[in-house]
């Protein structure tokens, strides 16, 4: 399922769930559907989602602020907005930088 460059879509992830935890296809696309829109609707409210080991989704308000249109130099405002961040559990980053950097950083502290 996992490649380089290869992007996962949900069609992905439910195939997943079917072969992995043996729920139907139907039930294992219901499955993936509940649970994103459940992590879409807390997100919505403005609440953080913290998946462990995993790493959290945030919504995080951007005040007006003044832009710049690259072509032409104009500068316009951009009004507020709020915007989603994932801020990745150092245990994510350590498995996506694989296991070497993870113990390197751990001899560094205990120096």
């Amino acid at each position: 399922m996992t490649g380089i460059g290869k992007t996962v879509t949900r069609v992905d992830l439910c195939e997943a769930v079917y072969q992995k935890v043996g729920l139907s296809r139907t039930e294992s696309s219901a499955f993936v559907e509940l649970v994103l829109k459940e992590i879409t609707d807390c997100l919505e409210r403005g609440e953080t989602v913290k998946l462990s080991s995993f790493g959290s989704f945030m919504v995080r308000k951007k005040g007006e602020r003044i832009g710049r249109n690259p072509k032409t130099g104009t500068e316009v405002p951009i009004s507020p907005r709020r915007v989603m961040v994932f801020k990745p559990s150092a245990i994510l980053k350590q498995r996506i930088n694989g296991s070497l950097a993870g113990e390197n950083g751990a001899a560094a502290k205990a120096d």
